[in-house]
C-alpha cells in the first residue's frame, strides 16, 4: 500500500501551531474525526498512550505517531509541519517539524509495519525532507509524496 491511498487532502496541515507534544497530536486528530466517525477524544487518547510507550520522535526533524484502533476500518494518514519545531520528546532531543501520523485497524499489524517503513525511508532522503519543509499548501505536499511514493 502507498502512502498518498490512505492519505486526504484535509488530513495534510501545513502550518501546526502547536507548541508541544499534546498540542500538535489534538491539531493533526482532529480532521480524522469526521473521516473516521471516531471522536477526536479517543484518537488523541490512542496516541497519547502510544507516546507513553516511547517517544514516536524519531529524530531529525520527524515524528510518525501512530496507533491503533478497533473500530477502523482502513488504515489513514496525516501530515503536519511545523517550522518552529515543536519539542516532541525526539530521540536526538531536537525540534520536529515534519509529522506522519498513521491509524491502522486493530488486527492489521502488518500493514501498520509496512506503512511506518514506507514513511520512513521516504524521510530519509535529505532532499524529499527539504522539499516537505519548504512546501507552500497541501498540493504541493501531496504531489511530493506521491511522486516518491511512486519511485518507491
Amino acid at each position: 500500500m502507498k502512502i498518498i491511498d490512505g492519505l486526504h487532502e484535509e488530513t495534510i496541515l501545513t502550518d501546526l501551531k502547536s507548541n508541544d507534544k499534546k498540542g500538535v497530536l489534538e491539531e493533526l486528530s482532529a480532521p480524522m474525526e469526521k473521516i473516521t466517525g471516531i471522536s477526536h477524544n479517543v484518537l488523541v487518547k490512542v496516541l497519547l498512550e502510544r507516546e507513553r510507550l516511547g517517544s514516536t520522535g524519531i529524530g531529525d526533524g520527524i515524528g510518525i505517531p501512530h496507533g491503533k484502533l478497533k473500530d477502523l476500518d482502513n488504515l489513514i494518514l496525516g501530515f503536519g509541519l511545523s517550522q518552529k519545531g515543536v519539542n516532541f520528546d525526539s530521540l536526538d532531543g531536537r525540534p520536529t517539524h515534519i509529522f506522519f501520523l498513521l491509524f491502522t485497524p486493530e488486527n492489521s499489524t502488518g500493514l501498520h509495519l509496512k506503512l511506518l517503513a514506507r514513511i520512513s525511508k521516504i524521510l530519509k532522503n535529505d532532499a524529499i525532507k527539504k522539499k516537505l519543509l519548504n512546501a507552500a499548501n497541501k498540493d504541493e505536499v501531496f504531489s511530493i509524496l506521491k511522486e516518491e511514493d511512486e519511485n518507491l
